[in-house]
This record gives structure tokens, sequence and C-alpha cells, in this order.
């Protein structure tokens, strides 16, 4: 950086994204009465998620077929809720022009869809025998999967906590 431009921005550096029109807009166009839809519909997967690798490791530990049948449920049902979250979030990411300008939120959206392979994967591996597909692939799939979920959760918080995407600005 020159010494003219250090002198402009007192030593501090500027984004140039962050000049660009419409950067600030970060505000939910995908909400019901000023709730964004996609944060409240990411905890399901979320959970399920988690929930899946919990069956899957009650199943290893004790071989209750029970919980294998409950691995499958929490993974269709969390494949599926991710696809509505997945949906949401999509059209929030190409509505809102803000949220499109940083990298941050493709980041979480590319770890996302991978996390939805994941499920989807897991579940299609389930369904033509629940109970043999526990060990080892299906649990190598969930301990994946709720790694995945990790990282992009984080990413997703850091979006809404420190940057405030996709949320209502309120009254």
């Amino acid at each position: 950086m020159s010494d003219d431009q250090t002198e402009q921005t007192g030593d501090r550096l500027i984004d140039p994204i962050a000049q660009a029109p419409g950067y600030e807009q970060t505000e939910t166009r995908i909400a019901v009465n000023g709730h964004p839809i996609h944060a409240m519909s990411v905890a399901f997967p979320v959970a399920l998620s988690f929930c899946l690798l919990g069956a899957d490791l009650l199943y290893w530990w004790t071989g209750d077929t029970f919980w294998a049948r409950a691995a499958l449920w929490a993974a269709g049902t969390g494949f599926l809720f991710g696809m509505l979250a997945g949906f949401s979030g999509t059209a929030e990411l190409l509505l809102v022009r803000g949220i499109r300008a940083r990298a941050a939120a493709w980041t979480h959206a590319i770890i996302a869809v991978t996390l939805l392979s994941v499920l989807g994967a897991n579940w299609g591996h389930r369904l033509y025998g629940y109970e043999e597909a526990v060990l080892p692939y299906g649990i190598l799939l969930s301990a994946l999967g709720a790694l995945m979920v990790g990282f992009t959760g984080w990413h997703g918080g850091k979006l809404v906590f420190d940057y405030h995407l996709g949320t209502s600005k309120g009254n």
C-alpha cells in the first residue's frame, strides 16, 4: 500500500468488496412474519445428523436392531429436512446481494451441499438392509456427516452472528 493510501485510510486496510453496491443489504427475503426460514429450519438436519451418529454408536454398542432402524429414520429425515433448509438457504444466497458478495457465504453453501450429499448417501446405503449397513460404512458416513455439520454450522453461525446475514432488521 502506498503512503498516500495509508494516510487516507488511517493505517487501516479497506475491503474493496465492501464498497460494492448492495454489500450492506443482508436482510432475509425468505421469511414468515420476519422469521428467517433458513435459520429456523437448519436445526432439524443438524440435530438429526448427531442423532444418526448416536444411533449408530448405540447399535454398535448394544446390537439392538432398534438403533439401526432409528439410524435409518434419522438419515432419511435429516436428508429431507436438510433439502428444505438448503432450498431456503440457496434462495437467500441468490436473492440477497449482501450475502452473495461474501466469500464466507459461498464456503458455507459448498460445505452444506457436500453434507447433504453425505446424508443422502448414508440414507441410500441403509434403505435395503439397515442393520447390515451400520458397520462399517454407515457409522463412518455418520461420523463424517457429524464432522461436516460442525464445519458448516460454525460457518453459518459466523455469518449470522458476526455479519448479521439472513436475519431480520427488527423494529
